[in-house]
């Protein structure tokens, strides 16, 4: 049975799979990613509940509004559905990581400068409509990405977001080159998630404040928060 199919009939009509796996079809979990990739199998995954103040910061935005359109790069978890649809909103579900890996490989980074690639990737995960989303849920997608795809990812997003809406997105605060977690995200309340840990990756280029306000430029603000984890949690206001 698919994630759509055991979800309660009032939530499927809020969720919509992606256009890679064609109009109503159930959306790919960032475990089938993880699968593909060989990564790690369930008993070498790290899981932990753990405060988010950027999370808190997103909800703190959208929580006494009703009706709002949210995007989730993360894959469709049924704990985040419920959430976010519990709120009144609606919900679209993409697992970028999944499109990334089929579109270039996993931890291949050579291929992310080709334009035709690049937006083949950009119509499979991001073919929305200008201004159709008040809030983007990015999770640490963007970590996978060489400049020139980063760069387009996060104009096509701009595009996509209405003024004054919020995204979040984590990057790892290492000051090195050397492997990072893959992590997937599992929203409890406003203000706190499961992580769940499990492989390593080469991180596509390393992150710091500075790269990152950089980035998000167009954008009309950048704030950041750091956990302990070492993950630099970034709430970006469009």
């Amino acid at each position: 049975m698919s994630l759509r199919e055991s979800l309660p009939e009032k939530l499927r009509g809020f969720l919509r799979g992606s256009r890679a796996a064609g109009q109503g079809a159930a959306p790919r979990s960032a475990a089938s990613f993880r699968n593909h990739a060989g990564r790690s199998d369930a008993a070498g995954e790290k899981v932990s509940i753990r405060h988010s103040r950027g999370m808190e910061q997103f909800f703190g935005y959208i929580r006494d509004q009703f009706g709002l359109t949210i995007l989730d790069l993360g894959g469709a978890y049924q704990e985040n559905v419920s959430f976010i649809t519990g709120l009144g909103h609606r919900l679209y579900s993409e697992d970028m990581l999944t499109i990334l890996q089929e579109t270039f490989g996993v931890d291949d980074f050579t291929d992310q400068s080709n334009p035709s690639r690049i937006e083949y990737f950009l119509r499979q995960s991001l073919d929305y409509q200008d201004e159709q989303f008040d809030g983007v849920l990015i999770w640490d997608a963007l970590e996978f990405m060489a400049p020139p795809l980063l760069s387009a990812t996060i104009d096509r997003l701009y595009r996509i977001v209405k003024p004054r809406s919020y995204l979040l997105a984590f990057f790892h605060s290492q000051d090195r080159p050397g492997t990072v977690p893959y992590y997937t995200f599992r929203i409890q309340d406003f203000n706190s998630l499961q992580v769940t840990e499990y492989g390593a990756h080469q991180p596509a280029q390393l992150f710091n404040n500075r790269t990152l306000e950089k980035m998000f430029q167009k954008y009309e603000s950048v704030k950041f928060f750091l956990t302990r984890e070492h993950l630099r949690e970034v709430i970006i206001k469009r």
